[in-house]
């Protein structure tokens, strides 16, 4: 049986009332590969897991599926393929599947992706799964179709952790809510009146780390997904803020203002040890780790502006990574470690989000809203999460690296804001 560790951790949360997500794809790449998706035959669950494996693709913006009245025929498995009819449909792949129903009340789930071009199988899987796991299933062939046909792993298993502000009896509350790459299954780990800023994941992704105002002054809190167990990691006089874990797991670096002025540290998370990591009269701050986790990035204003700085852990000397624009902080590094992600302003008041490839130094500015922050890469680095602004209310975009593919994220109820991406989660 296919085992969907995600799923696991998340079964054990209770939830009531979710600012459930709303995907609204505005802008696909023009050059997206054209895919046909068959109705999956069988149960009633069939027409929705090949609907979530069409929405899954269709969101990434490298496909773009055929409507359903554009299919030639409805093959159920390879034994119905008939390539001829499929030649001038105008698809490179096809996906076809069944879903039934076993004695014991699973789903025993069949897919199959086909080369049109070349009329041969590329892929073939069977998952016997238990019936609520049906989306899970959705979302993992998915990952496997999309992986295949691109070669870079594919990201719709994975979850988005983020802040839901909501008004509940005229004053304002704050969540902290985790839910599927799609916006659905929204879950609430903690629910306070007091704000929740900064939260991000462990690299296994069993834990997240955030900045709680519960106390009446921030605290950095640690806390299990799976058991809501929550440890209190940093609750030092003035400033305490933006926690990020190392790619190890054993470290935090973090804003601390204990000394006098925000600086950035790195906690040693089992003996609680400091070390302090920066040492200036500016403000240093939203520390970052590079992935082979010998640096940190940081946003400092140390050169009369909010700019990103590079900061090695060896000998603590600091380099400064971003010259344009006006302004540029919230920084997250790509997986690969090539790429900065950040809020940029070029000019006025616009914050946008932008790409800066550090190689090169050459930036891209990937959004067009006026007030966009938080940038978070997905675990295959190919996509970001952010935070952004529809009128008065705050919403999640999602957008590709080369800006070609744009994603809204609404909520259905309250304001969402302060997004972090999740790792690929480990069985």
């Amino acid at each position: 049986m296919l085992r969907f560790s995600a799923l696991v951790l998340l079964l054990v949360i209770s939830s009531l009332s979710r600012a459930e997500l709303v995907i609204e794809i505005t802008r696909g790449a023009d050059d997206a590969l054209p895919i046909a998706i068959v109705p999956f035959a069988g149960t009633q669950a069939s027409d929705n897991l090949a609907g979530i494996i069409k929405a899954d693709l269709d969101r990434s913006g490298r496909f773009r599926s055929l409507p359903d009245a554009a299919l030639p025929s409805q093959p159920s498995s390879s034994a119905e393929v008939r390539y001829a009819e499929w030649q001038n449909v105008g698809a490179n792949h096809l996906v076809t599947g069944s879903v039934q129903t076993t004695a014991s009340g699973q789903f025993q789930i069949s897919y199959e992706l086909f080369s049109l071009d070349r009329k041969v199988r590329l892929l073939g899987e069977s998952l016997t799964v238990p019936a609520s796991q049906w989306r899970d299933a959705a979302h993992f062939a998915a990952d496997k179709i999309f992986e295949t046909i691109t070669g870079v792993r594919g990201i719709f298993s994975t979850k988005i952790l983020y802040v839901n502000q909501y008004p509940h009896n005229g004053k304002l509350r704050y969540r902290l809510e985790l839910a599927d790459a799609d916006g659905q299954r929204p879950l609430s780990i903690l629910d306070s009146p007091e704000p929740i800023l900064s939260p991000g994941w462990s690299p296994d992704g069993r834990k997240v780390a955030y900045v709680s105002f519960e106390s009446g002054r921030p605290a950095i809190y640690s806390q299990t997904v799976a058991t809501q167990q929550r440890t209190r990691l940093a609750s030092f006089s003035g400033l305490n803020g933006a926690p990020a874990w190392s790619p190890d797991g054993r470290r935090m670096a973090l804003t601390l203002s204990r000394d006098g002025n925000p600086e950035i540290y790195v906690m040693d998370i089992e003996s609680r040890a400091l070390s302090r990591i920066t040492n200036h009269a500016a403000i240093d701050t939203e520390p970052r780790w590079m992935p082979d986790g010998k640096a940190l990035v940081f946003t400092s204003d140390r050169g009369g502006s909010a700019q990103v700085y590079r900061v090695s852990l060896d000998d603590l000397k600091v380099k400064r990574l971003t010259f344009e624009g006006s302004f540029n902080a919230r920084a997250d590094v790509s997986p690969d470690g090539r790429y900065l992600a950040l809020v940029n302003r070029q000019r006025g008041q616009q914050f946008q989000i932008a790409v800066q490839d550090m190689n090169n130094g050459v930036m891209n500015v990937l959004t067009q809203t006026p007030l966009d922050e938080s940038p978070s890469f997905s675990p295959n680095g190919q996509s970001l999460v952010y935070a952004s602004r529809k009128g008065k209310y705050g919403e999640l975009g999602i957008v590709s690296i080369d800006g070609r593919s744009h994603v809204r994220l609404p909520a259905r109820l309250g304001e969402v804001r302060e997004p972090a991406w999740s790792p690929y989660l480990r069985p």
